[in-house]
């Protein structure tokens, strides 16, 4: 079986990360790719589950060692990236890597995979909307939430660049939807 990896990218507050959740507790050969990240941790966030959590001079480090498949300096001074030893390990267990990527990350990590992968984005309704999210979510300041809609309506114009979009209005459709999409995708011959 040629491996296959399944990209789920959106703007911050988009409910990509509901969705890929979503998909991981459906039991379809996916494990998650753990991103590492130069931010700091929130709340019950875990080392070496939610993200690794590396200073900004040992990101710096694996970037020149070419450690990362991919990496952004997502905001200045904030980088997320995928490890290709994340990527091996997963490999190595013999499952379909899953990644919950910011866009631009997602469209490097298609590049770089073409045909074993498939990327999907995740559409907010409406920027109105996003903007509620990010603000009932509350990890965030009035200058970080505006910083992510600038941010997300620049997402949105590469949203073409995807193999599907999904409109994230209705959760449960969404999480139908991008369940469909990644079953098929899976299954279908090599």
């Amino acid at each position: 079986m040629t491996e296959k990896l399944v990209i789920i990218s959106a703007p911050s507050g988009a409910g990509k990360t509901t969705l890929v959740k979503h998909l991981l507790d459906k039991r379809l050969n996916l494990e998650f790719s753990v991103s590492a990240t130069t931010r700091a941790r929130r709340g019950n966030e875990k080392e070496g589950v939610d993200y690794y959590f590396l200073s900004e001079a040992e990101f710096k480090r694996r970037i020149k060692e070419n450690e990362f498949v991919e990496w952004e300096e997502v905001y200045e001074g904030l980088m997320y990236g995928t490890l290709r030893s994340e990527i091996e390990r997963i490999r190595a267990a013999g499952n379909c890597v899953m990644f919950d990527v910011d866009v631009k990350g997602g469209l490097n990590l298609k590049r770089e995979f073409g045909e074993r992968a498939i990327a999907i984005f995740i559409m907010p309704p409406s920027i109105r909307e996003l903007e509620r999210r990010l603000v009932n979510r509350g990890t965030d300041c009035p200058s970080k939430i505006n910083m992510r809609i600038e941010k997300a309506v620049y997402e949105i114009t590469l949203a073409h660049h995807f193999d599907y979009i999904v409109i994230n209005d209705d959760l449960e459709q969404a999480k139908n939807s991008v369940f469909d999409i990644v079953t098929r995708f899976i299954a279908s011959p090599d």
